[in-house]
């Protein structure tokens, strides 16, 4: 028994490598390919189907609007902004920093609510953009009373921070840069992003309009998932789709084979069974007798 457990032992260490040792990418391309039958532990999942007479639209996530990348950064600067150039106490801090946060807020808001009222969607959508404006205001205010300059399109950095602004790399980069900036060069840079913000957000506007005419509120699109219903089951009513299966099996079906036509239900023969002798129970006839002869 002694010199059984260390063969014991290293077989069960050999078994654990072999459990342990990764699979070779041969093994790993035919796990992949191999098909998951029915009983197996994790079958695949099937996509769930969308349901018929839908009436609620699919909108992208806010998150993915360029519009809402733009304010997401005019709040992120105008939030250090205030706090760094602004005296504690101001209660233009306060304003500035909610007026972004409604900026970037209401478009969020207003895309969740696209789905079930147009209406609501155009309204949020144009207070973000309200919002906006009352922001731009405030930072010229603050270039305006403390005599500094607005940069126009003749000032001679005012096209490389319109390309700058405009370009996919400031969302990764103006977290870094604004910390070697000074308040002119910040509030220039937020003026730029919030002209290109409200000018999206103005298109915007126009293509919800263009689409409440060709597709109507929510409560067209209701009626009319309603009536196209109605009109399914009525028409499935009315022309009722035969079932392929029913009329395959009717040739081969074994119930059938065996049952007697038509005709020789209406008219059936009737044979008469064999009568027995031994249980006959009428007489036999007698039989006639004959003439006797006269007498003499």
């Amino acid at each position: 028994m002694k010199n059984d457990q260390p063969t014991q032992l290293a077989q069960i260490n050999e078994s654990s490598q072999s459990f342990q040792s990764p699979q070779s990418p041969q093994s790993l391309q035919s796990l992949q390919s191999s098909p998951i039958t029915p009983n197996s532990p994790n079958p695949p999942i099937s996509p769930t189907p969308q349901a018929p007479h839908t009436f609620l639209p699919q909108h992208g996530h806010y998150r993915n609007l360029r519009v809402y990348q733009v304010t997401e950064i005019i709040y992120d600067i105008t939030y250090n902004f205030t706090h760094q150039y602004l005296s504690k106490g101001d209660r233009t801090i306060d304003q500035m920093v909610q007026a972004a946060r409604s900026g970037k807020q209401n478009i969020a808001e207003g895309n969740q609510a696209a789905a079930t009222s147009s209406e609501t969607e155009i309204k949020l959508t144009n207070v973000a953009k309200a919002s906006l404006e009352e922001l731009l205001d405030d930072y010229e205010d603050y270039l305006r009373v403390r005599n500094l300059e607005q940069w126009g399109p003749l000032h001679p950095r005012y096209e490389r921070m319109r390309l700058y602004a405009r370009s996919g790399q400031i969302s990764n980069t103006y977290a870094k840069n604004i910390r070697r900036m000074n308040d002119e060069e910040i509030a220039n840079l937020c003026i730029t992003l919030i002209h290109q913000a409200i000018y999206m957000l103005h298109k915007l506007l126009i293509t919800m309009q263009q689409r409440f005419v060709t597709e109507g509120g929510i409560k067209e699109r209701m009626f009319q998932a309603r009536i196209n219903y109605r009109n399914a089951q009525k028409s499935q009513i009315t022309h009722p789709t035969p079932n392929p299966q029913s009329s395959q099996s009717l040739p081969n079906s074994p119930s059938l084979q065996h049952t007697p036509s038509l005709q020789n239900t209406q008219n059936p023969q009737i044979t008469p069974s064999p009568q027995n002798p031994q249980n006959n129970s009428t007489p036999p006839t007698p039989p006639i007798p004959q003439n006797p002869p006269h007498p003499d």
